[in-house]
């Protein structure tokens, strides 16, 4: 007699599992209490109705859902086994894109696919499920979300990876706006500032580049061979919507500065980023005075010879974020009541193009140009 377990899926195991992302999920419902968001739960069990009630929203309000991943970030905490962090990289690529648009993300939903649980009786993956689970809910304070789900699907060989607990993690936001507090780009002006929030590690970007110059640099064992260049690239992405929120008032707050156009630094860089958000205005920016990229990158450019313009397209370099303010104090206050480092790297021009005064490891190049 064949059974569903035979096939590797096993139910009992399954339900403890999505019980233990429930429970982080419900955790995280105090974050949006009282506000736009606020979870609504007629049955109080995991596989329950679970919604928000939208009932008197004013005219003018706009909402959309939008998608992203961890990426292959998450093959570096398999390598490891450490997956307390992992939560930080998904919630940080949804939230953040979400005021990129002037929006304020509200809720948050997943999907994890597993290759397996293990067995109930041996073998199990809960402790690495709790360990995903804790994470969700600092990052979900962070982000000031609430997660409605926590879905977990077993698909065997389908899901790819290292060692006994492969898994790729996906993740929705659904943000609320005001059409009159949307960021088009045609709000940036020619003299805004450019202010930079400090990133500390990779994000989740750029990392199968970090991979690869790591594993041919010191071979597929690197992560054991060198665990200090693995915590670095493990290093949890900061999460900057609760701050940028705050300083442009979100949905129904009181801007703190007034702000024209907020980039997230991800795939495609500075020059990717921050030209797709100027392209509306026809206006460029100089950046002379970023930070300093984190140890793991300039390490991999000195590795792998990446060159600055290169790693400028492909990393971060050390700002996860920019904001274009005509108020760059105001927003630095706001990013100081959160703990996040700020400072004023650049500006917005006439001339197109953007100019960047590397920080990277070829740094003796006086200025790269970006068309």
């Amino acid at each position: 007699m064949a059974t569903y377990q035979d096939s590797g899926v096993h139910i009992e195991l399954g339900d403890d599992a999505s019980r233990v992302l429930y429970e982080a999920a419900k955790a995280t419902w105090k974050n949006r209490k009282g506000r736009l968001g606020e979870v609504i739960v007629p049955v109080d069990d995991f596989s329950g109705v679970r919604a928000i009630d939208v009932s008197n929203l004013p005219p003018g309000t706009l909402m959309n859902i939008s998608f992203d991943g961890v990426g292959t970030k998450v093959k570096i905490a398999q390598a490891v086994e450490d997956h307390t962090t992992v939560a930080f990289d998904l919630i940080a690529m949804v939230a953040d894109d979400a005021v990129v648009r002037g929006a304020e993300p509200v809720l948050v939903g997943s999907i994890l696919d597993v290759n397996s649980l293990g067995k109930k009786d041996k073998d199990s993956r809960l402790e690495q499920v709790t360990q995903l689970a804790k994470g969700y809910i600092a990052a979900a304070k962070e982000a000031n979300v609430a997660i409605i789900n926590g879905e977990i699907a077993e698909l065997g060989d389908c899901v790819g990876g290292i060692g006994p607990f492969r898994y790729n993690w996906g993740a929705s936001v659904t943000w609320f706006a005001r059409q009159d507090r949307l960021f088009t780009g045609r709000e940036i002006k020619e003299g805004d500032h450019l202010v930079a929030l400090r990133e500390e590690g990779l994000r989740s970007n750029g990392i199968s580049l970090v991979r690869k110059i790591l594993t041919e640099s010191y071979g597929e064992e690197w992560h054991l061979e060198h665990p200090d260049l693995a915590q670095q690239a493990l290093h949890p992405s900061r999460i900057y919507s609760r701050a940028v929120v705050e300083m442009f008032g979100g949905f129904d707050g009181e801007p703190q500065a007034e702000i024209h156009g907020v980039v997230h630094i991800t795939g495609g860089g500075i020059p990717g980023k921050l030209g797709r958000a100027l392209k509306p205005s026809g206006l460029g920016a100089t950046l002379d005075h970023l930070f300093s990229p984190c140890d793991l990158m300039l390490h991999c450019q000195e590795k792998g010879d990446v060159p600055d313009e290169e790693a400028y397209r492909t990393w971060n370099m050390g700002q996860g974020m920019l904001i274009m303010t005509p108020e760059p104090d105001k927003v630095m206050e706001v990013a100081k009541k959160y703990s996040i480092e700020s400072k004023v790297v650049g500006r917005v021009e006439t001339e197109k193009g953007i100019r960047i005064q590397s920080r990277g490891y070829y740094s003796s190049v006086k200025m790269l140009m970006y068309r």
